[in-house]
């Protein structure tokens, strides 16, 4: 699938801007991922922009977000790699099974932290992303109250990738700077 369709078929699922925006950070980070990692930028960016698109569907249940994605995204022919990446993005919908492949863990940290980044960005005074230094984000990574519906754990799996905190969010952090116009930050 091109990626202006994905970007079509998110927007036809998904009316919440932020959301879509979150959905675009995703995408960045995914292809940096992929840059460093071996993988294939276009697929995991389409991984990246697509993970949410039931969110609205399933009103953020947990124990059905991304069941609905995967009946969404097979019924548009993307590659089984992808929806499976999808799927295990949150593992609270299937029972058990854990991220297990390196597609899928980059993608649960990847957009988990996202969050973590935006948030930090939306305390300076400018808002933006340019403003935003790694050693504020890991600051404020350990402080729990911050952005407290992020779960620190995923964004830590970046370590079963191989990549040291400190590197993953210079990564992720530099990747979102490349879209930020497009994420009002």
């Amino acid at each position: 699938m091109e990626r202006e369709k994905a970007l079509e078929l998110l927007r036809t699922h998904v009316k919440n801007e932020n959301l879509v925006k979150h959905c675009l950070a995703s995408e960045a980070v995914m292809r940096a991922l992929a840059a460093r990692l071996g993988g294939d930028a276009g697929l995991w960016g389409l991984a990246g922009l697509l993970h949410d698109i039931d969110v609205e569907l399933t009103a953020g249940d947990l124990s059905r977000h991304t069941l609905e994605a995967e009946k969404i995204l097979s019924g548009h022919g993307l590659p089984p790699e992808l929806i499976d990446a999808v799927k295990m993005h949150n593992e609270a919908a299937h029972g058990g099974r854990r991220r297990d492949q390196v597609f899928h863990r980059a993608l649960a940290a990847g957009e988990t932290v996202t969050g973590l980044i935006t948030a930090t960005a939306l305390v300076y005074p400018d808002r933006r992303l340019a403003s935003v230094k790694v050693s504020s984000v890991a600051k404020r990574m350990k402080d729990k109250r911050f952005a407290a519906s992020v779960d620190r754990s995923i964004i830590l799996e970046c370590e079963a990738l191989g990549l040291k905190l400190e590197d993953f969010l210079q990564l992720s952090l530099d990747a979102m700077l490349s879209v930020a116009p497009d994420l009002g930050l």
